[in-house]
């Protein structure tokens, strides 16, 4: 885990853990003016519900592949969860040049998938 960051590599594809803010806000800045969604799952390791939507996230990490998905611990980078307004876990922020396009509360599989549809790049 070099520089707070630690890639989960399932099958090629990658959900990004952060686990410093200066890495996440390089990773922020770098897709601020891509037109490249970012999803952002907001969880804590002691949430059942974030616990049993991981798989979920990482198989549509796998599905899909032109969708960026970053994951952050409300705990360990509370002020990042702060500047997205992050009340309750499962947070999924849906972001696209740096904007907010949508977000899910909850681990609402089929809600999360219907909305990553929605935003992705054609």
């Amino acid at each position: 885990m070099a520089g707070g960051r630690l890639s989960r590599v399932i099958g090629g594809v990658s959900v990004t853990s952060f686990h410093s803010s200066a890495r996440w806000q390089l990773h922020f800045n770098s897709l601020k003016d891509s037109s490249q969604l970012l999803v952002i799952d907001f969880s804590a390791s002691w949430c059942g519900p974030c616990r049993f939507i991981e798989p979920a996230v990482h198989a549509m990490a796998t599905q899909f592949t032109d969708v960026d998905f970053a994951k952050i611990d409300v705990d360990e980078l509370s002020e990042v969860a702060q500047e997205f307004a992050v009340q309750a876990m499962p947070t999924f922020v849906l972001l696209k040049k740096g904007k907010e396009v949508d977000r899910v509360i909850g681990a609402k599989k089929d809600e999360l998938e219907k909305k990553i549809q929605k935003h992705r790049s054609p």
